[in-house]
């Protein structure tokens, strides 16, 4: 089942609808048709059906226009409000928070290159992926001083000379052979 959500939200159309609604966006398929120019309405329609089955995206609204019913779509809220119920999730439902976060992360991203000044170096844009070796004192020494860092910028209030960042961080072990 897991495999087959992979599949289904990897797909490069779903993709694009997910990437669209990053950020709370609540649109119609009008609206959609719009921003996904090189999709056919009926295709993005059967795509937007099957993220709907699968609960990636929910109906917000539906108006009632001319005898017709427009639905607005945004993604589904996946959102855990403690640290047991994220300890209590199943691997599929975890797999559904990280492709979640995966794809608004990617939508961001996407929204970022969109823009018609962007300057990579200028603007700090950066992702890497390292593996480091630590020990297990070693790996909490750094997640606090990295805490704390981010705790100390998120305090900041906006101002003419601060530019709004998104920084994410993702932590997977190796898995054990």
């Amino acid at each position: 089942m897991a495999q087959s959500k992979i599949k289904l939200i990897l797909h490069p159309v779903r993709m694009k609808i997910i990437q669209s609604l990053v950020g709370g966006k609540e649109l119609t398929v009008q609206q959609l048709v719009a921003r996904i120019k090189d999709v056919p309405q009926a295709t993005l329609y059967r795509h937007l059906g099957k993220l709907h089955e699968a609960e990636v995206i929910e109906v917000v609204q539906e108006n009632h226009i001319r005898g017709t019913v427009e639905k607005v779509y945004a993604l589904k809220e996946q959102s855990v409000s403690s640290q047991q119920e994220f300890l209590n999730l199943s691997r599929e439902e975890h797999l559904e928070l990280f492709l979640t976060f995966a794809a608004q992360l990617a939508g961001v991203y996407e929204n970022y290159l969109n823009q018609e000044d962007i300057d990579l170096v200028r603007d700090g844009v950066s992702y890497r992926m390292a593996n480091l070796y630590l020990s297990d004192t070693e790996f909490m020494e750094m997640v606090q001083k990295i805490g704390k860092l981010i705790q100390d910028a998120a305090l900041n209030e906006p101002a003419p000379d601060r530019k709004a960042r998104n920084w994410a961080t993702i932590i997977i072990p190796e898995s054990r052979k």
